[in-house]
């Protein structure tokens, strides 16, 4: 997978300023004050801090931004960045600053002065969460070709890389999340995906692997049916992370893991149909969360588990109009083979709540192209049936600079899931796409169960940039979930 890149933290050396190679940062606030690091910098490179400090432009920039340099005078770096960043600055700003100076480093050596930066740790997960390339398939760059090493100079440098350890786990889970998204589906098969969640054993995580055996005698008939078309066996894999008190009831978190959507039968449209390797990106950041738990030692019990099929038109393929009994006892008029995720999630779902009977549950999917149309890119969308795990939700992903957007659920959504023939049909017509799509899950969540459905179509992957994330997968939701089980879960 691809790891983060290293990040050490060293004592404040501003005689090593002269001769550090590549890229070497210092701070001034916006009110133009020179801290100690960069006033070595102003001095070497013969007045060039002051002079910006001083110039017009300085009037313009804003807390947040960087500067660059090039070639300053009497320093052997190929540039100085002056990273404007005020003394109160919040974790956020701070965070996306830090990712701004990893866009900058490309493959070079990255020193940053941050003298007494009380938001240093942010800083360096900001640049780890940023420092992230996917070219694994490409002949002409090395996959594992090394990235530049990054230097975190502090006046207390033990004290921040305490805080720092469990904030890089989250850039590792993000990073893993991404690989998973980014991953072409001829590789990143149904086995494939499950091998990877198996290798986590090794930083303490049980995992288990349910075949399709095992979910025929479940009867997760809902689930089956979206991958008998395909030849890849449909699985579901759980991962436990025994954290806190013996006995006591976990978080379940449970992800949509389509490993390539052509739509089944009803069959989408071949432009953008390459974009349907990340349907699994539900998947991915449950596995991307868990592995963050593990990582950091979190204090807390946690089960996640991900449904693994492919959607494909064949002989045996579902077909629109088949009536399929979910592992819960209702049936489903399925109208639409296209909308399958929900039939993926409703039987994880309640096999969840059947074995582990949660505190909460939450599942995530990148479930419905309505969420984008109501949206777009910004927020995921988010229902749930119980405020207070909802409000702590939206608290955590406000503070990680995630966006999420509650939605409504009511009957009158509800309702136009009623069949004919079947307990329900799997949709509800084009009004309100999301809404009825969570509506459906709901009807699969028991009456004791506080529960999130977190729709991340819009957000699991980009055709542009984000502020933490080249183009492609972001890893959102990572950082959001791993501080919801730090605020709500841990003992």
């Amino acid at each position: 997978m691809s790891m983060p890149t290293p990040i050490q933290f060293l004592e404040t050396d501003l005689d090593a300023m002269a001769e550090a190679n590549g890229r070497l940062v210092v701070m001034v606030t916006p009110d133009g004050k020179l801290d100690q690091a960069a006033r070595r910098a102003n001095r070497l490179s013969k007045g060039a801090v002051a002079r910006f400090v001083e110039s017009d432009g300085f009037d313009k920039v804003k807390s947040g931004q960087v500067v660059s340099l090039g070639w300053p005078a009497g320093m052997a770096a190929e540039a100085l960045d002056i990273l404007i960043i005020a003394r109160n600055a919040g974790a956020v700003e701070i965070r996306k600053a830090g990712a701004k100076l990893a866009k900058l480093k490309g493959d070079k050596p990255l020193n940053v002065m941050a003298g007494n930066l009380k938001g240093a740790a942010e800083l360096a997960l900001g640049i780890a969460l940023r420092d992230y390339s996917f070219n694994n398939h490409k002949t002409s760059e090395k996959a594992d070709a090394e990235a530049g090493d990054v230097t975190i100079y502090h006046n207390v440098p033990e004290d921040i890389q305490a805080v720092a350890k469990p904030l890089l786990a989250v850039a590792e889970g993000a990073h893993f999340t991404r690989d998973l998204v980014n991953e072409p589906a001829n590789v990143l098969t149904t086995t494939e995906f499950a091998n990877r969640l198996e290798e986590m054993k090794s930083l303490g995580l049980k995992i288990e692997v349910l075949e399709e055996k095992d979910l025929e005698k479940l009867g997760m008939r809902t689930l089956l049916s979206v991958g008998q078309g395909s030849d890849s066996p449909s699985k579901v894999v759980v991962m436990e992370w025994n954290g806190g008190e013996k006995g006591a009831a976990p978080l379940a978190l449970v992800g949509k893991g389509v490993v390539f959507d052509t739509g089944g039968i009803s069959l989408k449209p071949a432009g953008g149909m390459e974009d349907m390797t990340m349907d699994m990106g539900g998947a991915g950041v449950v596995s991307g969360v868990m592995r963050t738990l593990a990582l950091r030692g979190a204090k807390a019990n946690v089960v996640g588990l991900v449904g693994l099929v492919e959607n494909m038109p064949s002989g045996n393929a579902t077909r629109p109009g088949d009536v399929v009994k979910s592992m819960k006892g209702d049936t489903v008029e399925i109208i639409n083979t296209d909308a399958e995720g929900r039939l993926v999630l409703c039987d994880v779902m309640w096999y969840a709540q059947d074995r582990f009977k949660p505190a909460g549950m939450i599942d995530l999917a990148t479930l419905t192209g309505a969420i984008i149309v109501g949206l777009g890119h910004d927020n995921a969308g988010v229902f749930s049936n119980d405020d207070r795990l909802c409000n702590a939700f939206l608290k955590a992903a406000e503070a990680e600079g995630e966006g999420a957007w509650r939605m409504p659920l009511g009957q009158g959504y509800d309702d136009l899931l009623k069949s004919r023939i079947a307990d329900m049909k799997n949709v509800g017509g084009r009004p309100g796409g999301s809404i009825t799509a969570a509506q459906f899950l709901k009807r699969f969540v028991k009456d004791e169960t506080p529960w999130i459905h977190l729709d991340i179509a819009g957000v699991a992957s980009l055709k542009s940039e984000s502020d933490y994330a080249p183009k492609g997968a972001t890893g959102w939701g990572v950082a959001a979930l791993n501080r919801l089980v730090s605020d709500m879960f841990e003992s």
